[in-house]
């Protein structure tokens, strides 16, 4: 059988933010941080990755009179295939699983 992946426009309204908090022994590490976008955009974060996967995402500002508001989409189709955040699933019984990112932002 086939497979087919239903194309549907994905919108992540929560994703994870990179931070930077001090360590016990001196210096910063960078932790990361679940936030919506909103929020982040508003703190003025500039690092961003899906919260499930880890994968790459592109950010998307919107104002609310445009609908859905700010959101993040997978740059690549592969991780929006196999995350469970997004909406693009696979239709077939194929062994299809939920799986991190082949190439996860650190």
């Amino acid at each position: 059988m086939a497979t087919k992946t239903v194309a549907v426009e994905e919108k992540i309204y929560e994703c994870e933010v990179k931070r930077r908090r001090v360590r016990a022994a001196g210096g910063y590490e960078p932790f990361w941080k679940v936030k919506t976008v909103a929020e982040a955009l508003i703190d003025g974060d500039t690092e961003f990755r899906c919260k499930h996967c880890h994968g790459e995402v592109k950010l998307h500002k919107r104002a609310a009179t445009q609908g859905g508001g700010s959101h993040v989409t997978h740059k690549s189709r592969t991780d929006s295939e196999h995350c469970c955040d997004a909406v693009r699933v696979l239709a077939a019984t194929n062994g299809h699983e939920y799986r991190v990112s082949s190439r996860p932002v650190r």
